[in-house]
């Protein structure tokens, strides 16, 4: 590639990928992976008894240095009759760039069921986080001074929370989240940056039995919409479940596409693209205990690498309910 077109490329592959750089916890794939908490506050403790546990970690372009790299730890459970309580802990790496944080959530669950088997509820969330950012600059050399650059490691912590809700209608199932609802006032990188860092996400799906087969299918979509940049994608979803003696082997694909493309320069003047990842996902319930896999993929003419972004997820769902709900909710059903 010439050096103008590298340039270009660089530009461009910063524009896509703004999102990433963002505050808060990355939305990435791992919410397939019965992993709704660590996305909608709502979710917390939304199961009728129990509660569960998820550790996830992923790394992307294995050979670069300095590549974005995650980790999150969340356990949230059922508090009596109505309540859900859960904490999120958080490491983001990207470039020099990091965060981290702790979130605690508390949520509200009301019951419009007729009995104890049918699922019929609309959940209320609202999580409280304090998350610290920093910026590494002591690899940063200039040739001339530069005021603006400190050659330290730089920390700001501040306070946010998200707020969620979400209903379930037997199969059926809707949720809705406002993420960094307050300005975080970091100034960070500058005295006059955006403290605006609020995100809007909705998503909806269903669940079909197979009839007469071991099998249930699971579509659903996601969107996502930042406030300030006016960045949006979408997540057209779609899982398999195969029922099994000691628990259910499942699958699935993502296709994430951006709302609204991105220009970059070329010589031959501008051209556009939209971001565009393609996601499998595989996994495995054996009882309590769950493990699952997503590799993502991105499409298009210019990419930062030729490889891919890599995920795994370790479960644990604990004091489970005797009863479960009558109805195929692999979310809600343990």
């Amino acid at each position: 590639m010439k050096p103008f077109k590298r340039i270009g490329a660089l530009l461009f592959f910063l524009t896509l990928f703004n999102t990433n750089a963002q505050e808060g916890i990355p939305v990435y794939f791992d919410y397939l992976s019965d992993n709704y908490y660590l996305v909608f506050p709502s979710m917390a403790g939304a199961n009728r008894q129990g509660g569960k546990i998820r550790l996830t970690a992923r790394k992307q372009w294995f050979d670069i240095d300095r590549a974005p790299n995650l980790q999150t730890l969340n356990g949230h459970l059922r508090v009596g009759e109505k309540s859900g309580v859960g904490m999120i802990l958080y490491r983001d790496e990207n470039g020099y760039h990091s965060q981290g944080g702790v979130k605690l959530t508390y949520a509200h669950h009301l019951s419009f069921a007729r009995n104890s088997v049918d699922l019929n509820q609309l959940s209320f969330g609202f999580s409280a986080g304090y998350i610290q950012s920093s910026l590494d600059e002591s690899e940063f050399v200039s040739l001339f001074p530069d005021n603006a650059i400190t050659g330290t490691n730089n920390s700001v912590s501040y306070f946010n929370v998200d707020l969620g809700m979400s209903y379930h209608f037997l199969e059926f199932y809707a949720h809705l989240a406002v993420k960094n609802a307050l300005g975080s006032q970091r100034d960070l990188y500058s005295a006059e940056e955006i403290d605006n860092l609020r995100r809007y996400l909705g998503g909806l799906g269903y669940v079909f039995d197979l009839n007469g087969t071991n099998w249930v299918m699971e579509p659903s979509v996601l969107f996502q919409l930042s406030e300030y940049t006016k960045e949006a994608t979408a997540d057209i979803n779609m899982k398999a479940y195969y029922k099994l003696k000691f628990g259910k082997l499942w699958g699935g694909l993502s296709y994430r596409r951006s709302l609204k493309a991105a220009q970059y320069n070329v010589e031959s003047g501008l051209e556009s693209q939209r971001l565009e990842m393609v996601t499998p996902i595989i996994g495995i319930n054996i009882k309590n205990f769950m493990i699952s896999y997503n590799y993502s993929y991105q499409t298009g003419d210019i990419r930062f690498d030729n490889g891919g972004f890599h995920q795994i997820t370790l479960g644990y769902d604990f004091w489970q309910g005797s009863e479960p709900y009558e109805c195929n909710c692999p979310a809600m059903n343990y």
